[in-house]
């Protein structure tokens, strides 16, 4: 599972401020890499992961490619927020950075319209490598930027459903809720309250409530952020309107917003063991695939259950599928050994055993189409759903943007305001919403 600096990094990205880098220059675009990669070379490697054995996957990761590369000698740096990495792809230099990987799929569209990082898609060409037939299409989505790929997938996050078996036989449920209107129902009936309070909330809706955030929930309507000239589509779109009313819906009928929040802050934070839904304080949970290897961690006293994200009911065909984010890996455009650096993220991406090898060790989503039915893949038998969500071609993510996730950050607040009935104008909201991330998106470029 992943280290809790990746999942803060991830929740920060929506309002990081990263600068701009305009003065860095892809090269690639323009003269190409011109450095020989079956030549002795030395490659610095940056990436984010923290955690013991992460870090642990990470070497034994690069210790692959340099045994497939012998001539290749990669120096590998841990522990990189966005930040440093900028800074270091700004300056340039033999301590900088040829290949970066990032947590923060947010900021792609900075990546790329900085030209921090080069294009990659004449090397994809060159390699002779399909992305769009190579990585779920998701993932393929996230990793580029009006026409420049700069990124590639490495390693994925897909959202589901995690569920309290134990309290679903109490209650007589006998399956996860596969649409919105159901979920309610189900939600409702594992809702078990306690005076003023609750003794178990079938799921807290909040958006303070962890992974329940605007654009987790927006993903199951498969909603277009932008229009086709970039204008937002917020105020257009039903799929937002319908998000919205869903999730306002269900604080009304699980007590309300004010009850909701005050039973939240007595529950325990996301990355300990107290977790409400380790404890049984909350019985159903929107969450990421490392919450399955946390939750048996925490040595649960119920039997876990994992499924889908609920449906819009007049999406039921569509029942499967899920938001999808994850890590990201690209070639700095500083970087003078862009050839052997792309064999390095070639080999990290695009490789079936190397990037089952490393989604076996840090037990994220494989990023790869073939990688996902790799009968060498490791699991428990629940985490089958995540990989089966990252593969639905119908699961969504949110696109990029020239100034992150700001964007995603506006939507969120105007989700505060409306949950707690700051706003009760959901249309005019909504059109408030989106003139305020066009003036972002135009002030950025």
């Amino acid at each position: 599972m992943p280290g809790i600096s990746r999942k803060a990094a991830i929740a920060l990205a929506a309002s990081a401020s990263i600068a701009l880098l305009a003065t860095a220059c892809t090269g690639q675009s323009s003269s190409g890499a011109e450095d020989d990669a079956s030549k002795e070379t030395t490659l610095n490697f940056w990436h984010a992961w923290s955690a013991p054995a992460e870090v642990k996957a990470v070497k034994s990761l690069v210790a692959g490619f340099e045994k497939a590369h012998p001539n290749i000698h990669v120096n590998v740096v841990g522990n990189m927020t966005d930040d440093k990495i900028n800074q270091a792809l700004r300056a340039g230099g033999g301590k900088a950075p040829d290949v970066i990987s990032s947590f923060t799929t947010n900021n792609v569209g900075k990546f790329c319209s900085s030209d921090a990082l080069v294009d990659l898609n004449p090397f994809l060409e060159k390699s002779k490598i399909d992305p769009e037939k190579t990585f779920p299409k998701a993932m393929n989505e996230y990793t580029q930027f009006e026409g420049n790929r700069c990124t590639v997938p490495l390693l994925g996050d897909a959202y589901g459903l995690y569920y309290n078996k134990t309290a679903f036989e109490k209650a007589g449920i006998k399956s996860p809720p596969k649409t919105w209107s159901e979920f309610e129902t189900v939600a409702k009936k594992l809702t078990i309250a306690q005076g003023s309070t609750y003794k178990q909330l079938g799921f807290m809706p909040n958006y303070h409530g962890w992974e329940s955030t605007t654009e987790h929930y927006l993903g199951q309507f498969s909603p277009t952020y932008f229009d086709a000239d970039g204008k937002s589509n917020l105020a257009k779109d039903p799929a937002f309107e319908a998000g919205f009313t869903l999730q306002k819906k269900l604080v009304d009928a699980l007590g309300g917003y004010k009850k909701l929040e005050t039973y939240r802050a007595t529950l325990g934070d996301e990355w300990g063991p107290k977790h409400p839904f380790h404890t049984g304080q909350v019985a159903m949970q929107l969450d990421g695939e490392w919450r399955l290897g946390m939750a048996l961690d925490a040595k649960t006293d119920f039997e876990i259950g994992v499924a889908p994200l609920p449906v819009p009911d007049d999406q039921a065909d569509e029942y499967g599928k899920g938001y999808i984010t994850g890590t990201i890996a690209g070639i700095a455009a500083t970087s003078e050994k862009q050839n052997a650096a792309w064999e390095l993220v070639k080999y990290m991406t695009t490789d079936t055993d190397a990037v089952v090898g490393f989604s076996n060790a840090i037990h994220n989503v494989p990023s790869t189409l073939e990688a996902l039915k790799s009968p060498k893949l490791k699991y428990d038998p629940r985490f089958k759903t995540f990989l089966e969500i990252a593969a639905n071609p119908n699961s969504t993510t949110s696109p990029a943007s020239v100034n992150g996730g700001v964007y995603l950050a506006t939507i969120q607040e105007f989700g505060y305001d409306y949950e707690s009935g700051k706003e009760t104008d959901l249309k005019a909201g909504l059109a408030k919403t989106a003139k305020q991330i066009d003036t972002d998106i135009a002030q950025a470029r």
